[in-house]
């Protein structure tokens, strides 16, 4: 039984990579390149595994990509206090309006689904694409299912195919960090050699 899943687990996740859009790839590379070449700042979102995945990609887009990063995640006192304060649903918002976002920037989000104001699914991430668009700003996102509200508003936007409904927020959030780690290593977007490609 538990070989069975597992050789399951890994077949859905060839067919992912099969399923995967490559001109939405070449797309956010170019946004990306975009942006730095304006001095623009990316901004990371996400919540629970999207939230984990957003910490480790700051990290990488502005060690190896040279590109200024921040996502709210990384000060958990500010974001708790948003949270008491002015509530769950407008602390990214807030946020992005103390960092004075403008149209030089990026907001990339990493959301199994999306966001969608109709269901209160995700309405924090909903209400900073909204306020972000507003700003001019460009969206990203890596996403699973149909995207939500962040594919309908991104400028470039991965969806993550399903393939097994019962696995859509493993391989989601799974391949959020693929996808981005495809980005930062992009010859495009490389500006800094990696540690371990670096010695020979």
């Amino acid at each position: 039984m538990s070989s069975d899943y597992i050789k399951s687990y890994l077949k859905e996740a060839k067919q992912i990579v099969d399923g995967i859009n490559i001109s939405d790839i070449e797309k956010m590379v170019n946004l990306i390149v975009d942006i730095r070449e304006k001095e623009g700042r990316l901004f990371f979102l996400g919540v629970g595994g999207g939230a984990g995945n957003a910490t480790h990609a700051v990290n990488d887009f502005r060690k190896i990509a040279g590109i200024e990063c921040y996502t709210p995640i990384d000060n958990v006192s500010e974001l708790t206090a948003r949270v008491n304060d002015d509530g769950w649903e407008t602390t990214f918002v807030n946020w992005l309006k103390g960092n004075r976002i403008n149209s030089n920037d990026g907001v990339f989000v990493f959301s199994v689904g999306g966001g969608n104001a109709e269901k209160n699914i995700s309405p924090n991430i909903v209400n900073a694409l909204k306020f972000s668009k507003e700003s001019g700003a460009k969206i990203l996102g890596v996403v699973g299912r149909d995207g939500g509200y962040t594919a309908q508003v991104a400028d470039a936007c991965i969806i993550i195919p399903t393939v097994n409904n019962e696995t859509v927020t493993p391989h989601t959030e799974a391949f959020q960090s693929v996808i981005w780690h495809l980005l930062v290593s992009h010859p495009a977007v490389k500006v800094h050699e990696m540690k371990w490609e670096s010695m020979k």
